[in-house]
């Protein structure tokens, strides 16, 4: 499938695909602008989290990660898009400008935004099953190809290293009461939220991954996994890494972060990405020493796994309305039939 005209019903559709993507504590810290041949990515400040991401690293990232959202929802509608990051510097808030050009919708395009829609952030423990090689070389590629590295925690020395420095850093926020009070207000809401970890997708109980410590938040419902009592959780940890560390490698992060998710859900695996142990600046730096070499900054955590087949499914997390993220740029009526404009050639 190809079209060559961005519409209003195609822009909004693909818009509420984008608003699927993963956010820090469900915050959702982004704003659409729709104008007549573009998409603008705004960050949202007053949805960043101060005590869990002081420097707004993790705000970037989850803009990133709607905004591949977004390039993948497009590519299924027939749409390349054509994205500039940060591309006005006297106006930090805009992180990106999306235009769009015919494209050729093929099988990877509808496996991708197949996955988007069947996506889930499961934070249970997972199964024995071992993830093959194949599939993270190829979570790897998707990676790459957006200017990123995803390095698996690969050896028991890793492992033990990462855990450490993710224990350490868990330990450190929960003795933060500012994080604490932050914490308990996203987390463990009701049916009827649009925004935030509802109680429904949070282990009734802490999970410890081999050593490895989930996020612990305040309350939560969701069932243990029927994984035996002593079968031992076969995850893999990826941690994404760039060159740099500014604005524009945590839209790549996120991107990435994106790409890598979506890659394995398509594989038919769980997914949870992992901030916790990044978000204290110290342990940020020895995971990047030990997984990374200490070359480039560590920015998020991906777990991919194979959930238990008779494990119950991850409730899908709420998401506000599409009314509440987007706006048409001065001159752009909202018109529903109205066709914005040409897709530039």
């Amino acid at each position: 499938m190809t079209r060559t005209r961005f519409d209003h019903e195609t822009v909004l559709d693909a818009l509420a695909l984008a608003c699927r993507a993963p956010s820090v504590h469900n915050t959702q810290p982004w704003r659409w602008l729709v104008g007549d041949r573009s998409v603008h990515l705004m960050a949202d400040p007053a949805r960043r989290v101060p005590a869990t991401d002081p420097d707004g690293r993790d705000l970037l990232i989850s803009c990133g990660g709607a905004l591949h959202h977004l390039e993948v929802a497009l590519a299924a509608f027939g749409l390349r898009a054509r994205t500039h990051l940060l591309p006005n510097p006297a106006e930090p808030e805009h992180l990106a400008a999306v235009r769009v050009h015919p494209h050729h919708t093929d099988a990877d395009d509808i496996a991708m935004v197949t996955a988007l829609t069947n996506r889930r952030t499961d934070r249970r423990a997972y199964s024995s099953w071992a993830v093959p090689t194949g599939h993270l070389d190829l979570m790897a590629r998707r990676a790459a190809d957006l200017g990123v590295i995803a390095v698996p925690v690969a050896d028991a020395v890793q492992r033990h290293l990462f855990a450490r420095a993710a224990a350490a850093a868990a330990r450190e926020q929960e003795t933060n009461p500012a994080y604490t009070t932050e914490l308990a207000f996203w987390a463990g809401r009701g049916r009827s939220t649009v925004e935030g970890v509802p109680v429904g997708a949070v282990p009734a109980r802490r999970v410890d991954v081999e050593g490895v410590p989930m996020r612990a938040f305040p309350a939560g419902s969701l069932a243990p996994s029927p994984t035996g009592e002593h079968e031992r959780d076969s995850s893999v940890l990826l941690v994404l890494g760039t060159a740099d560390d500014d604005g524009i490698a945590w839209l790549r992060a996120g991107r990435a972060a994106s790409a890598v998710l979506l890659t394995a859900t398509d594989l038919g695996m769980a997914t949870c990405p992992m901030s916790q142990p990044l978000e204290v600046p110290r342990h940020r730096e020895q995971i990047r020493d030990a997984v990374l070499d200490g070359v480039g900054h560590a920015q998020l955590v991906v777990r991919v796994g194979y959930a238990p087949t008779s494990a119950a499914p991850v409730p899908q997390s709420p998401r506000r309305p599409l009314a509440e993220v987007f706006a048409y740029l001065p001159g752009m009526a909202p018109t529903r039939h109205r066709v914005i404009g040409d897709a530039p050639g």
